[in-house]
């Protein structure tokens, strides 16, 4: 019997090779000759990073970067195992958990240092990338990534635009001439699980900004900078932004990626899922095992589970989920290929607690679908 482990980790315990590594010494101790292909993934948020050096070879390679205060963060980037594919985690060097709640300041803050990324992989020799853009503490349009690219965002008066979001509003042209000419050789796949539009009521600081740190008020003033920035970019570039789908993502950072990078959006777990050749493998399988740190209603949008399951459909292989728990709405996933979802933790106990025994509870809730399997296969 061959068994496919493909799981995202589980946020603030373990990683997706641990969780993988976990759910196969479970179902070793009844099941230890069957065949085991751990294939740790991601969404293209938090994790994705490991997720890919791990499955590749890889490494992770830190460097230190503006952050997105301006501050200097010790942020990371990862190489994988083909020396030329790089992939970054925007909120590396420009997310919120970089930021107490009381710092957030989505008028200002800027994106220059996932800019600052990027350059350091291109001189890696990095020339494919994957970026994943959840988690940001920005609101700036990827401006400050450009700026940290070569590109100036200049005023009428040919002054150069400070840093962030609310600076947009002054912005009359976008001078080229600097721009790193290693990007024209590279490609960009950009890992989005949303399609908001960069401006409008359902666009980038509508509805992101708020929790950046934005006042009702602030919210007005950034999508008007954005509009105007959007202007900008069909005035001189020819290409129509503000209410492509989404260009909103990463506070809009993926309509510069989509403008001056070529990027391609994509759902994280697709990029993901073939990044590691997931569907090679599971074509093979007998059985899938995936997991999540909550399986609930959520994950039917984008989140790793489904679109392992979905992809696992497509073969007629059967999928369980084990997640850290399971919530709200988790009756939903059957309707997405997951024939069953089993809970790692099995009794009361605090969040600290399942954090701390996330590794023996994973292991146990594997081996206990194990002995049903067989239990199964036996009546």
């Amino acid at each position: 019997m061959k068994i496919v482990i493909a799981p995202d980790s589980f946020k603030e315990s373990l990683s997706a090779l641990e969780v993988a590594s976990e759910i196969e010494a479970g179902m070793r101790e009844i099941y230890p000759d069957a065949e085991y292909l751990k294939l740790p993934m991601a969404d293209g948020g938090e994790g994705t990073v490991q997720a890919l050096i791990d499955a590749s070879g890889g490494q992770r390679i830190e460097r230190v970067v503006t952050g997105p205060l301006g501050q200097p963060v010790q942020g990371f980037y990862g190489l994988m195992g083909d020396g030329r594919t790089a992939v970054i985690e925007m909120a590396a060097a420009s997310g919120l958990e970089l930021l107490t709640a009381q710092q957030r300041d989505a008028l200002h803050a800027t994106t220059y240092g996932t800019g600052q990324l990027i350059r350091a992989a291109l001189d890696a020799g990095a020339r494919h990338f994957i970026l994943g853009v959840g988690g940001s503490a920005t609101n700036d349009g990827g401006a400050g990534m450009l700026q940290a690219l070569g590109a100036r965002l200049l005023a009428g008066d040919r002054r150069e635009l400070e840093a962030g979001g609310a600076a947009l509003a002054a912005l009359e042209q976008i001078d080229l001439s600097g721009f790193d000419q290693r990007l024209a050789q590279s490609t960009f796949q950009i890992a989005c699980d949303v399609d908001n539009p960069l401006v409008g009521p359902h666009g980038a600081s509508a509805i992101f900004g708020p929790q950046k740190g934005a006042t009702p008020q602030q919210v007005a003033q950034l999508d008007a900078a954005l509009q105007q920035y959007a202007a900008v970019l069909e005035r001189q570039f020819g290409q129509r932004v503000a209410d492509l789908p989404g260009a909103g993502a990463g506070g809009g950072i993926a309509a510069a990626m989509l403008v001056f990078l070529r990027g391609r959006l994509r759902p994280g777990s697709e990029i993901v899922a073939q990044a590691v050749g997931l569907a090679n493998a599971i074509a093979s399988a007998d059985l899938v095992l995936t997991g999540e740190g909550r399986v609930d209603g959520q994950t039917v949008h984008g989140k790793t589970p489904i679109g392992v399951a979905r992809l696992a459909r497509q073969y007629g292989k059967p999928v369980i989920a084990i997640g850290g728990c399971l919530g709200n709405g988790v009756e939903l996933v059957y309707q997405h290929g997951i024939a069953a979802s089993v809970a790692a933790v099995s009794r009361p106990c605090t969040v600290a607690q399942a954090l701390a025994e996330a590794r023996q509870n994973l292991r146990l809730a594997a081996r206990n679908v194990a002995a049903l399997l067989k239990l199964g296969q036996g009546l």
